[in-house]
Formats: structure tokens, C-alpha cells, sequence
């Protein structure tokens, strides 16, 4: 494949494109993306002698240190890391990953607040600050700080489940100080740091179900925020689910409503009941960055609207990768507080929802109704 094989099949979708590049196994496709295997946990390049997956299983993304931004392994038997990208612009996102990569596992967070600026990223790769900030948003879906952060929380956790005490772990990862890990594990750990070295064991969960306008609620939470609010007709399989998403921990039914939980699930009642139409509560979830950043956007999207995955992707400054936009949003453990059930088809069709499309499509008209703005399309997808 040529470089401008896939830009040359603009009358078909470029996964589509993609696909076939894979099913070939076709060595001119080799830089242009890599992809992932949601069964294996595993990406690979195009030319990959490997098994062919199923399609339903693969997802693309435009280089490797997307991918691996997003929990996949590289391939051993590929080495899809190995050679240079067709993208230019992909080629230097690339090389400032492994700038970053290398200084966050030489020096600490105080000691690369000074050098991982901008305009000292940029000059290796001949972009200005504003350029290179694009050109990595785009590619990348996040800022290089960011990045950065992302990457040193990866190291602390791999310390963590290898056994490493906390004090060794943090220090390893560059972290100057026990405090500058602490004030940032709530949003990127979802615990404490020894919490998850005990694959969190001892996490403390307490949760409650009671009825609700789209049947049955059921809101855990740590002291911290929401770990998961779900929606269906009966108790029990909901308590199955919350205790497959966290199988470690504490897990204890609060009736009666601790001070915390009993106020947020206040809220979300009235929310629900168009009380409450802006809704701000904190969560306690675990997350790669990328569905970090994708939340906080749903976030973003006013009561009574909607967005497209392809209006997500593009804010988030990563055109590209709708597959991924619409896989956080599946695995949105706190429905109502990320606000997933606003996002739709660019047909303005409903696509998937966890609780189901007519749930869905009750959410959307009576905030639709509520807003005074005009009722979504309900058709279904």
C-alpha cells in the first residue's frame, strides 16, 4: 500500500480500508496504523502473520502509543513498534512519546515540570509550541503533560502488581514525593496506591438500589464519589454486576444511605426527575486517560443536547477515533453522572446503550422536553 492508498478511498470508510489491509496482510500498510484485538488485549501490524481476529474484536489506531494509551499489549512476533510511520506528522507525535517516555523514567515530576515544555518538545521535531500541541492532540487524543502523567502513572502501577511496596514504587515511577502521588491517585489510581497494589482488596463500597423513574437504581460509592451507578428491572442482577466490576472489594448494601451516598443519590433522583437538570458529582472510577478525557467532554454537553461520536472525537482533538470514543462510552461506569445517553448516531439514530434503548430514548425526551429544546430522533439503530 502506498502512502496515499487509504486517503485515496475516501468513498468508503477508512476502516473499511483498514480491514482489508489486515486481511491481507499487506506490508504497505505497515506505518500507516497498527491494530488491536480486544480478545488478546494485543496490537499488531498489518503484515502480522498471526491469526486473523474476528472483526467485531479489532479496533485501529494510527500509532503505537495509542494503543498502548489504551491498555493494549504490542505484538512480540511483529514488533510493531519497529519502523519508521508514513505519517510524518505521526512520525514526530512518535518521537516525542519516546522523549517523554525516557525522561519519565529518569527524572522526577519536579524536574520535568521545567523540561517537558512545549517549546522544548517541539524543537527536536521542528514544530512550534501551538503546532506541536495540535499535531499531538490530534494524533493522540491528549496534551503531552498529560501524556507524561499518564505514562508515570503506568510505571507506578506496574511496580505495584510486581509486589513493590508503595515507597519503592513511587519512587521508581518519579514521583519526588508521597504527597505529589497522593493528591493525584483519586483521579487516576480510582484508590490509594496500596489499595491497588492489593488488586483493590480493602476498597470500601457501599451501595444502595431503590426505584427510580427508569426502574430500578442502583448507586455505589466510595467516600470519594460514585464507582457505579446502574439501571435495570431487578436487584439482584444488578448486584452482580457491581461485584463483577470490582471483585476484590469491600462490597456492603447501605440501606438506609451513609451521609454521602445518601446525598448524591438525592441528586440523581431529582435529576432524574428534571429537578436537578445540572448534575455535578464527584466519581471514584478507574480509566486510561483517553476515557478520562472522553468523560469529562460528555460532561461538557448541556442538558436537553446531544453530540455525535464524531463531534466527541473531533473535541477531544482526535478525529479519528470515534471506534474509541463509542467503546468509553460503553464502559461508562457511571451512567447519568457522564452523561453517555447523550451521545448519538451522526444520523441523529440511537446506537447502544448499556441499559437499554428505551431508556435511553426516556432520558433524551424528558431533557429534550424539559431544555424546551426539540425531541431527538427515536428511531432505533
Amino acid at each position: 500500500m502506498k502512502k496515499d492508498r487509504i486517503q485515496r478511498h475516501t468513498e468508503r470508510p477508512r476502516d473499511e480500508v483498514y480491514w482489508r489491509a489486515v486481511q491481507s496482510r499487506d506490508r504497505g500498510a505497515d506505518g500507516a496504523f497498527v491494530y488491536a484485538v480486544r480478545s488478546t488485549g494485543i496490537y499488531c501490524r498489518p503484515s502480522c502473520p498471526s491469526r486473523k481476529p474476528r472483526r467485531e474484536q479489532v479496533v485501529f489506531f494510527p500509532l503505537p502509543e495509542v494503543a498502548e494509551q489504551q491498555g493494549f499489549r504490542a505484538c512480540r512476533r511483529c514488533r510493531p513498534h519497529a519502523g519508521r510511520l508514513q505519517d510524518p506528522r505521526a512520525e514526530a507525535v512518535a518521537r516525542i512519546c519516546r522523549q517523554i517516555d525516557s525522561q519519565v523514567r529518569t527524572e522526577s515530576d519536579d524536574d520535568d515540570n521545567s523540561r517537558l515544555t512545549l517549546a522544548a518538545l517541539g524543537a527536536g521535531v521542528g514544530m512550534g509550541p501551538h503546532q506541536l500541541e495540535r499535531a499531538f492532540r490530534r494524533v493522540m487524543g491528549i496534551t503531552p503533560r498529560q501524556y507524561a502523567d499518564a505514562q508515570r502513572m503506568r510505571r507506578l502501577k506496574s511496580s505495584l502488581k510486581k509486589g513493590d511496596d508503595v515507597t519503592t514504587a513511587l519512587y521508581d515511577a518519579g514521583y519526588s514525593s508521597s504527597s505529589r502521588l497522593y493528591e493525584r491517585s483519586p483521579s487516576q489510581l480510582g484508590m490509594t496506591p496500596a489499595t491497588y497494589r492489593r488488586g483493590g482488596a480493602g476498597m470500601q463500597i457501599h451501595y444502595t438500589i431503590v426505584a427510580s423513574p427508569l426502574g430500578r437504581l442502583l448507586v455505589a460509592a466510595t467516600e470519594r464519589g460514585i464507582s457505579a451507578l446502574y439501571l435495570g428491572e431487578k436487584d439482584a442482577p444488578l448486584e452482580s454486576a457491581l461485584r463483577r466490576e470490582y471483585p476484590r472489594a469491600e462490597i456492603d448494601s447501605d440501606s438506609a444511605g451513609s451521609k454521602n451516598l445518601g446525598g448524591w443519590l438525592s441528586k440523581i433522583l431529582a435529576h432524574l426527575r428534571g429537578k436537578e437538570p445540572h448534575l455535578d458529582l464527584p466519581t471514584d472510577v478507574q480509566a486510561t486517560a483517553f476515557r478520562r478525557h472522553v468523560w469529562e467532554e460528555l460532561k461538557r454537553i448541556p442538558y436537553g443536547a446531544t453530540r455525535t461520536y464524531t463531534e466527541i472525537a473531533r473535541a477531544i482533538g482526535h478525529p479519528s477515533a470515534i471506534r474509541a470514543v463509542a467503546r468509553a462510552c460503553a464502559t461508562n461506569p457511571v451512567s447519568i453522572v457522564v452523561p453517555c445517553h447523550r451521545v448519538v448516531r451522526a444520523d441523529g439514530n440511537l446506537a447502544g446503550y448499556r441499559w437499554g434503548l428505551d431508556r435511553k430514548r426516556t432520558l433524551l425526551e424528558h431533557e429534550a422536553a424539559g431544555a424546551g429544546t426539540k425531541r431527538v430522533n427515536s428511531a432505533k439503530a
